[in-house]
């Protein structure tokens, strides 16, 4: 039993629920948004910044870099949490 009469259980929740829950449904959407946008400015400053200027080129190639390395592992961490959940039989939500 944890404080408050909440048991191990009902914290670590489900699919929909609990901390398991809250990192699917709000935290990982929320990083895989943060780093999408950041691929997405990378490209607008390598293509569409100062007409080729090199410093606004650099930043670019690295927030692409930054981004992609980002999605992917984003992704990897959101396939574990569902990996787990069906492994333990509880229904990932969405």
């Amino acid at each position: 039993m944890l404080s408050g009469g909440t048991s191990l259980r009902t914290f670590i929740g489900d699919g929909s629920s609990g901390l398991i829950g809250a990192i699917s449904q709000y935290i990982l959407p929320t990083l895989f948004t943060f780093a999408l946008l950041a691929f997405v400015a990378g490209v607008v400053y390598y293509f569409f910044i100062k007409g080729g200027d090199a410093v606004a080129r650099a930043k670019g190639r690295w927030f692409i870099l930054w981004g992609v390395i980002g999605l992917a592992v984003l992704y990897g961490a959101w396939s574990i949490v569902h990996i787990l959940l069906s492994t333990l039989g509880i229904a990932p939500a969405g």
